[in-house]
């Protein structure tokens, strides 16, 4: 699988809470929100069913 790269903008103040939790969580930044991102999409699919995903550019 490839690994593909995403911008978001985030205001200071969120962003300096997300490090405190994920210094908390023994992570990075990056891997906190890859984790966040994959709860998200299990508690979906565990609702919705599996998402078929088609390429993206």
């Amino acid at each position: 699988m490839a690994t593909k790269s995403l911008s978001i903008r985030i205001d200071e103040e969120m962003l300096d809470k997300l490090h405190v939790i994920a210094d908390y969580e023994g992570r990075s930044a990056n891997s906190q929100i890859l984790v966040l991102i994959r709860d998200l999409i299990e508690r979906y699919e565990a609702i919705h069913g599996e998402i078929k995903t088609g390429k993206r550019t």
